[in-house]
């Protein structure tokens, strides 16, 4: 006997918004299953108006407006029983970006939170990155956005620390991270990787993942040190037109991917990491988890 439920997320990011729908197979004498019905990507890019002049201009308020009514429908029409919108760097530092959130609640029902990066970070570890990580092992998990990039270290399958930094791929392509921010981060890695003989990165984002597509490399085989710096030069040498027509790139991607690529690059170079693990996670796979944990707790039988 199973049971088919359906969740669904909404991730608001500096770069793009998603909409992620998940079936929940609920099964009696087997664990419950997550699978992907429908994902819905919009290029709406945040974090360009919040870094670089404070707030969401007016043609993506109504952009965002109008992303929120469809995916209002689209939730209906699939019959989603409870869904999460979080919204993350871009809007957390505008400064209209409340105003916003209730300008969306109005105008197409949908409630957003603002989560800040401890908050995000705590979501995306309530993926099933816990059964990727082996316990005799040490790992520097790195999620890169358009605005921030969460840094855990984990060992003895244990957060033993965690750090968010105001570093991502729009503010890289506007230039506004300063080599001081460079150097926290390299010795925040460094101070927490140290004591470790070795450690393996494990990344998360959209960028990674396209990364791994692109290596043509089987699911669950982790990329090399080497393999992505040779991509990053390949990708510096190439014109942004020329990511878009020969590489198949979007849009949107086609220039972010290359400050992605100098994230991952770096935090390998001081960790010392010569492999970079890329699961399909991610903040909307968090929500959808969370959101299914909490409605299951919900429903547990009191014990009497």
């Amino acid at each position: 006997m199973l049971k088919i439920r359906k969740f669904a997320a909404i991730d608001i990011g500096s770069n793009a918004i998603r909409l992620l729908i998940n079936n929940v197979i609920e099964y009696d004498f087997k664990d419950t299953q997550f699978k992907k019905s429908s994902l819905v990507r919009v290029p709406v890019r945040l974090g360009q108006d919040s870094f670089t002049v404070g707030e969401i201009s007016k043609q993506n308020c109504e952009r965002m407006i109008d992303a929120m009514k469809s995916f209002k429908l689209l939730m209906k029409v699939h019959g989603v029983e409870k869904y999460m919108a979080c919204a993350t760097s871009a809007m957390r530092e505008a400064n209209n970006g409340n105003e916003l959130v209730e300008t969306i609640k109005k105008k197409s029902g949908i409630e957003i939170e603002i989560i800040d990066g401890k908050k995000e970070a705590a979501i995306i570890a309530s993926t099933d990155l816990h059964t990727l990580i082996e316990k005799d092992k040490t790992y520097l998990y790195i999620d890169v956005g358009g605005g921030s990039t969460e840094f855990t270290i984990f060992s003895d399958s244990k957060i033993v620390a965690s750090k968010s930094y105001k570093i991502g791929t729009v503010r890289l392509l506007n230039e506004m991270i300063s080599a001081e921010t460079w150097k926290d981060i390299e010795k925040w890695i460094k101070n927490h990787s140290k004591k470790y003989k070795s450690i393996e990165i494990i990344g998360s984002g959209g960028n990674i993942n396209k990364l791994f597509k692109m290596s043509g490399r089987k699911p669950g085989e982790p990329l090399s040190y080497i393999y992505l710096n040779a991509q990053y030069q390949f990708l510096q040498e190439m014109s942004y037109e020329d990511r878009i027509s020969e590489l198949g790139l979007n849009p949107d991607r086609a220039d972010v991917i290359i400050p992605a690529s100098r994230i991952y690059l770096n935090a390998s170079k001081w960790s010392g990491a010569k492999k970079i693990h890329v699961p399909k996670i991610g903040l909307s796979d968090g929500i959808i988890k969370l959101l299914y944990n909490t409605e299951k707790e919900k429903n547990m039988p009191l014990i009497q």
